[in-house]
């Protein structure tokens, strides 16, 4: 038994510059190792297919591409109106479940952090029974007990549906946000880097089981609701596309309300996910001295063991997103629709200098793909990540007008004008930010140990 005494100064630099710092045991990504490797791969893995979400996020978008409102409100209110068919939705109706799920997760991820790799494993078991059940039940309804029976084989499959104003080609290619907003999230087990033993190995495992079981989960959930369907009019005119779905299906509110639950608590999970993810982001770029208030947001609460103030800023502007939904769904849609464009662009920003540097500047991992076939598949990605951001930029319909307009350039344009007027006054000007420092590598001791000042083997 060996007893790592490695106390942090409360003080302690945001970058230190090598592994005999007195501050602490140095990680890979050359900063001090503040908080406990408390994730396994599975919990890492939950975190990784909760955040992304694949069946509930197809589920709840299965006729547009963005939620309304946001999954945790939007499914609460449909929960509520499909056992009162006079109820009017308000936008404030919204709000108000929207606000208090967020803040629950929030909450959850600061107060509970101990529980967090259980409640990842929970959710990772849950949504791949919640499919199950689901896939079950829309499969085995339609067509007993005096119920309409499945969707023809040519309704899915081969039947065309476009009433869009495109050419059908491009439909299809518009069609494609759906799953990329289902699965575009494999970046999310990547900013638990620092809480995984060996992340080397793990991180990458966890996301090729993101990837693997959203897409797999994902196709034969589609499929299933798919042949479940036999009033498509009655989808276009319903307020909640699923909620109808699924009472097509088992022709009962009862039934409805039962697969609507199985919906709404993976989107619950993926609220507290969400915020786990979102949290250590704003905290290691703050870290960083990317961020306005580095000290502030780059800080660990010692107490809880993790960062606490970037969790919370986090919570915040959740909340202040929520009130734009309020004044105007057009403006809130416009900024939620982004998501896809925003992350797709990082992912090419991240990508694009490294295959113009030929691949020379980042440390080989035990994944790497070396030769020409890891150069080829960084330039397919980058071609791809910008066709389709251009794609995602048309409107949803022709012909279009102010309400049914994509704003989607607009917001990324205008977020990218605000970064780079940020990098100018702030980061370049006052010469905080360096950018990450990393070491590299496997570092033994450091990758090994699951509390910061407790006793490993």
């Amino acid at each position: 038994m060996a007893t790592l005494e490695r106390e942090i100064e409360p003080e302690a630099a945001p970058y230190a510059e090598s592994p005999t710092e007195k501050e602490g045991l140095i990680n890979a990504s050359g900063h001090v190792q503040e908080l406990d490797r408390q994730f396994s791969l599975l919990s890492l893995a939950g975190v990784g297919l909760i955040n992304g979400n694949v069946w509930p996020a197809l589920g709840g978008s299965i006729l547009v591409s963005i939620y309304n409102g946001g999954p945790p409100g939007n499914l609460c209110v449909q929960l509520y109106a499909i056992h009162h068919p006079d109820f009017k939705v308000q936008p404030w109706h919204v709000f108000v479940t929207y606000v208090i799920v967020s803040w629950l997760g929030c909450l959850a991820v600061c107060f509970g952090h101990r529980l967090l790799p259980h409640l990842n494993t929970l959710g990772f078991t849950f949504i791949l029974s919640g499919v199950l059940i689901t896939v079950i039940t829309v499969a085995a309804m339609p067509g007993h007990s005096n119920r309409p029976p499945h969707a023809s084989s040519s309704f899915v499959w081969t039947d065309w549906t476009a009433s869009i104003g495109y050419p059908d080609g491009f439909v299809f290619l518009l069609g494609m946000l759906n799953g990329a907003y289902a699965v575009g999230t494999p970046d999310c087990t990547t900013h638990l880097a620092e809480e995984v033993p060996h992340p080397s190995l793990n991180v990458p495992k966890a996301i090729a089981l993101q990837m693997a079981i959203g897409f797999l989960t994902g196709l034969i959930y589609l499929i299933a609701i798919l042949y479940s369907i036999h009033n498509l009019p009655a989808l276009s005119s319903s307020p909640f596309p699923i909620a109808e779905i699924y009472h097509q299906a088992t022709g009962s509110t009862a039934g409805t309300t039962g697969l609507l639950m199985i919906l709404f608590f993976p989107i619950l999970l993926c609220v507290t996910a969400t915020f786990i993810t979102n949290g250590r982001t704003l905290w290691a770029l703050a870290r960083d001295g990317a961020t306005p208030f580095p000290e502030f947001f780059g800080r660990v609460n010692r107490t809880l063991g993790m960062p606490l103030n970037a969790t919370l800023a986090c919570g915040a502007v959740v909340t202040l997103l929520g009130c734009i939904y309020v004044g105007s769904t057009t403006a809130f849609n416009a900024i939620i629709g982004s998501f896809v464009i925003m992350s797709s662009a990082s992912y090419a920003a991240a990508i694009l200098p490294h295959l113009l540097t030929s691949r020379r500047n980042v440390i080989p991992g035990p994944f790497y793909m070396r030769g020409v076939w890891g150069t080829v598949m960084h330039a397919v990605a980058v071609v791809y990540i910008v066709t389709f951001i251009v794609i995602y930029c048309f409107p949803y319909a022709l012909p279009t007008d102010a309400a049914s307009m994509n704003y989607s350039s607009l917001i990324f344009g205008g977020l990218t004008i605000l970064i780079a007027a940020w990098w100018v006054v702030g980061p370049m000007r006052n010469g905080k930010y360096q950018g990450p420092k990393t070491i590299g590598g496997p570092l033994g001791e450091v990758e090994n140990m699951r509390r910061v000042n407790e006793t490993t083997v």
